[in-house]
């Protein structure tokens, strides 16, 4: 068995080598029943040291010139040799536990796609609400944060892979088609919540909540449209890191 593990990533240079870093130790999980694991960084049209980050950590680096999150997990998908895909975020932190826990689920051979729970690094009271609310939405809807997503391969790529009609939430619309998938083929789809994935609570300190909940407001009245414009999912594409 071999899991790719893809990391897209966007002038990331900061956070990058903390979180190359915690998927090494993490990927330690699969050697024991003898997997094979392999690491992608897609530098996604980078204008920093992102690349070189990477490559230094050990990473394959492939490149997406449009800068699309969409794009850059698809692009890093499209060179992965595994049977089974990992998408961890540039700003997020997964443990060895959690891992460990995906490695079972896989083994298992009745889940064809999954994700995790989220944690933030420093959460304020505002923000420990808004993610408690998403865990308990994403276990209830089988819906995976894109912080933490794994699917197996055959499967993410009969599905078409993520939209790259969409600038944001285009996990959930994976996810849509993965839960059909699943239904057909008589498979589960598992959120993990024992050991969360830890992630960067930065857009809580570089946006103000006016601007944050005016963005869902948009996305609720516009039906999604909103979510098809890039300058309007600026907290993702604006380059503020």
């Amino acid at each position: 068995m071999k899991v790719s593990v893809v990391v897209p990533a966007y002038n990331e240079e900061k956070l990058l080598p903390q979180s190359l870093a915690s998927i090494r130790q993490a990927m330690q999980a699969f050697d024991a029943p003898g997997w094979s694991a392999e690491l992608i960084v897609c530098d996604n049209n980078s204008t920093d040291r992102t690349p070189v980050v990477a490559a230094a950590a050990g990473a394959k680096v492939v490149f997406e010139p449009v800068n699309q999150i969409s794009r850059a997990r698809n692009a890093g998908a499209a060179q992965a040799a595994g049977d089974w895909l990992v998408f961890v975020d540039a700003d997020s932190f997964p443990s060895k536990a959690l891992f460990r826990e995906t490695r079972e689920l896989i083994a298992g051979g009745r889940c064809l796609a999954g994700g995790s729970t989220v944690a933030y690094e420093h959460a304020p009271s505002g923000g420990a609400l808004a993610i408690g609310v998403w865990n308990a939405v994403s276990r209830l809807s089988k819906w995976a944060a894109g912080s933490f997503i794994f699917c197996e391969t055959a499967a993410f790529r009969e599905s078409g892979g993520f939209s790259e009609e969409l600038y944001a939430s285009e996990e959930i619309e994976l996810f849509r088609r993965l839960k059909r998938m699943a239904r057909r083929k008589r498979m589960a789809i598992v959120i993990l919540h024992r050991h969360p994935i830890l992630t960067s609570d930065r857009k809580l300190q570089l946006y103000r909540w006016r601007d944050l909940w005016s963005f869902l407001a948009r996305v609720i009245v516009t039906r999604g449209r909103t979510l098809r414009n890039r300058s309007d999912c600026y907290p993702w594409y604006d380059g503020r890191r």
